[in-house]
């Protein structure tokens, strides 16, 4: 089938979903870390509890798009998914910080990871199906500057409820301004999906009979895990080498998000205690420089299809990447909060581009009947360091820095800054099959 051109304004309703969904992982990423930290947890026990985050991804995204690929219906492939992720999202953010317990936390932030993803993972495929070649990192990096925009809103509004003048905590000890976030963002999650939803149809299958015959024939568990077998078992080339340069990627921006505003707090505030002032102050304002690199996402995404076609999409997320590592490892230099705002400046170069054109590259080398399957299989490389982060950082931070150590959070910042230098060194073995010649048609 020859895809036309999509109009501008076309291609940004196609994205508006993602504006929604990162109030989700921007409120999750910036706070939930704090959020253990006031509940109970040790520096050392928090990668354990993000252990969820992980394994619901593995679990549901090639899950949700080897269905998605042999889903039609009235609306369509791929929204049936959005819409229902959504509705399940939008609950468990409004409930999280009314968390009574450590372990209540971690079980809604097990439910909020799974309905995250449902609604997510889709979306990568939704590009590849309505875009033609030409436009796909467009697509892909008009998602990335939903991303920055959603995260920076995600990141500014417990400063923006500390300046309304909102005060006090929870019973359990969570800010008041970190509650009305999660609950404002509940809200903007579902109805950043529902315009994607409403504004934006999907191309019918070529042939329905041949795609009623496909259903049939992957009706079943059974069939679906032979299915992502296959599919890993297959792997096309561009994608393995793409797996390795993810792997280091995420596992530089785990270290990131578990850690950084924990160590803002410690490292750059001072505090000592999770439950003074001092700590809240640190943790709001870890927050808010988050709001800087998704400000800088949003603000270069739409330079980089033209850095791109002047040189190439992997000397543009090289680069992207080493301005990411100095980011990070600037961290630890850092005496006057509002450094901060340089460093994260760095980062949102680097995940700009992690949001564009690694999948960018990858689309051109899929087949078309299984796109959301290899998305979701892609998702392995995103998750699988995390979990590996999860299982082995509590001992290393014990090892090697010494439990209850207030240090140990700006250390494991500066091992990501060292993660996204490996990943930008294996840039260099990516095949791109589909090399940009020209700036993208919007």
């Amino acid at each position: 089938m020859s895809k036309p051109t999509l109009s501008f304004w076309q291609i940004w309703n196609m994205s508006f979903g993602f504006l929604g969904i990162q109030f989700g992982w921007g409120l999750q990423m910036g706070n939930m870390s704090a959020i253990y930290e006031t509940l109970g947890a040790q520096p050392d026990r928090i990668p354990i509890l993000w252990l969820a985050a992980p394994l619901t991804g593995l679990l549901v995204q090639p899950i949700i798009g080897a269905l998605s690929d042999r889903t039609w219906g009235r609306l369509g492939r791929r929204r049936p998914y959005f819409l229902a992720g959504a509705i399940c999202s939008s609950i468990a953010l409004f409930i999280m910080p009314t968390s009574s317990s450590l372990w209540m936390a971690a079980g809604l932030l097990w439910i909020l990871d799974a309905s995250i993803n449902v609604s997510m993972e889709p979306f990568r495929a939704f590009v590849a199906d309505k875009l033609n070649d030409r436009q796909r990192t467009t697509g892909f990096v008009m998602q990335s500057f939903f991303i920055g925009l959603g995260a920076t809103f995600a990141g500014t509004l417990p400063l923006l409820f500390r300046y309304l003048g909102v005060e006090g905590t929870t019973p359990s000890g969570i800010p008041l301004t970190v509650k009305y976030a999660f609950q404002v963002g509940a809200v903007a999650f579902f109805l950043g999906v529902l315009w994607t939803v409403v504004t934006t149809d999907e191309y019918p299958p070529e042939d329905m009979a041949a795609f009623d015959r496909m259903k049939r024939e992957r009706r079943g568990l059974a069939a679906g895990v032979q299915e992502i077998v296959a599919a890993v078992r297959e792997m096309p080339l561009t994608m393995k080498q793409l797996a390795v340069v993810q792997f280091f990627t995420w596992l530089g921006l785990f270290c990131m998000w578990l850690f950084f505003v924990p160590a803002v707090a410690r490292h750059v505030f001072g505090a000592v205690d999770a439950q003074s002032e001092i700590y809240t102050r640190g943790v709001e304002w870890g927050n808010f420089t988050f709001s800087i690199y998704s400000i800088v996402c949003f603000l270069v995404a739409f330079a980089l299809p033209r850095f791109a076609a002047a040189t190439s999409r992997k000397t543009v997320h090289a680069t992207a990447l080493l301005c990411g590592s100095a980011g990070l490892l600037s961290v630890y230099v850092i005496r006057e909060p509002w450094l901060l705002v340089l460093s994260m400046c760095g980062v949102g170069v680097a995940w700009a581009s992690i949001l564009s054109m690694p999948y960018a590259i990858l689309a051109g080398s899929l087949p078309a009947g299984r796109i959301g399957l290899y998305m979701g299989v892609f998702n392995f490389f995103i998750v699988l360091p995390e979990i590996l982060q999860a299982l082995t950082f509590g001992p290393l931070i014990r090892t090697a820095f010494g439990g209850g150590n207030p240090h140990a959070p700006v250390y494991v910042v500066l091992i990501g800054g060292g993660c996204l230098a490996l990943a930008a060194l294996l840039v260099s073995r990516v095949h791109d099959p589909v090399a940009v010649a020209e700036p993208p048609v919007i």
